[in-house]
């Protein structure tokens, strides 16, 4: 096995593209040319013993297959495409749903693809571009909206694809989501256990669909504590880090500011804070401030911040299963996964 795995890397060396083919690993092994192209699909005919020494050999020898030849075979692209608003990315969102995607797909025959785009233009543009152009056989996508037109093309078409997040259209896709009403809930219920009782929520921006789910989980658990909103009006996460802050420093010197905020993202606590020390406040004194974190940066820029963490690694694993399990036909009813918080870090009472 030694010298065939030499030979097949010096034939790879010399040849044109200069990398190895099915048919060399086959010679290599002994194996025949089918045998060694169903062993990498995961083919269920293909013994399990035999699989994972093909698979290993391919590793070694740096097999990839050829795309182009693979699309005329099958018709497949083998490519996955993440669209994703990747601005104001202050706490590893975006690299941590593509590792978490690119750790899920490392042993199947699927290759990550990245497609940006801005919020501020036409979000069907890019979905349009690989349903058009074939470019992907399934596609990613976030910032879900509760009759999101991207799901409704994307249905119609008959296009394989997941969601991070959740729609309430009347159709079932494949989507993982974080339990957003659960977790404003329990914030809460941790800030009203700590003696405040002017609670505020900075939360998603309007149109996503968990912004719903957020104010839903809020405005119940402060109704069962039997206290008000303090609104701060049309201030969300996806404003900029500026404006959270200076409308918050404003809110923060006023005559009766709230004493408890909810943020629903990490770049929301950041901005939040400064927001507040800005006004003099000293966090967990004046105000608490109970948020959603992916990164440790929070814990390490605040020890007095309560967090919540949201896996986005996790995320990303769950996606990239649901959407190439709906690539192979899987009954999207059963591709849906939903995230539960943690919890809470203890507050003490004041």
């Amino acid at each position: 096995m030694g010298r065939r795995l030499r030979q097949v890397a010096e034939e790879a060396a010399a040849a044109p593209e200069g990398r190895p083919t099915l048919k060399s690993i086959a010679f290599m092994m002994g194996l025949g040319v089918t045998t060694v192209s169903r062993a990498l699909k995961d083919a269920p005919e293909i013994g399990e013993e035999t699989r994972r020494r093909v698979q290993m050999v391919a590793r070694q020898v740096g097999y990839r297959p050829n795309r182009a030849g693979v699309r005329l075979r099958t018709g497949k692209t083998n490519v996955i495409s993440l669209i994703l608003d990747t601005e104001d990315d202050m706490t590893g969102f975006v690299s941590d749903i593509i590792y978490g995607i690119t750790d899920r797909i490392a042993e199947s025959p699927y290759h990550l693809v990245v497609t940006p785009y801005s919020r501020r233009r036409d979000p069907m543009e890019p979905v349009r571009y690989v349903v058009e152009t074939g470019s992907a056989d399934g596609i990613i996508i976030s910032r879900t909206e509760p009759a999101d037109k991207r799901v409704r093309y994307l249905l119609e078409h008959g296009f394989p694809f997941a969601t991070h997040g959740r729609t309430e259209l009347d159709a079932a896709h494949p989507f993982h989501d974080f339990d957003n009403q659960a977790f404003a809930r329990m914030a809460v219920e941790a800030l009203v256990a700590r003696g405040r009782s002017r609670l505020a929520l900075l939360p998603p921006p309007p149109g996503l669909t968990y912004r719903a789910h957020m104010r839903a989980g809020f405005s119940a658990a402060l109704s069962d504590a039997g206290l008000p909103e303090y609104p701060l009006g049309d201030l969300s996460i996806d404003a900029s880090i500026d404006e959270i802050r200076d409308r918050i420093r404003a809110v923060a010197a006023s005559r009766s500011p709230p004493d408890g905020y909810v943020s629903a993202s990490g770049a929301g606590a950041f901005a939040l804070v400064a927001g507040l020390e800005a006004a003099g406040q000293v966090l967990g004194r004046e105000a608490d401030v109970v948020s959603k974190q992916s990164t440790k940066l929070l814990r390490w820029f605040r020890p007095e911040l309560r967090l919540v963490e949201e896996d986005f690694r996790l995320a990303g694993r769950e996606l990239a299963n649901a959407v190439m399990k709906a690539i192979d036909g899987a009954d999207p009813a059963g591709l849906q996964s939903l995230a539960n918080p943690s919890g809470v870090m203890p507050l003490t009472p004041c």
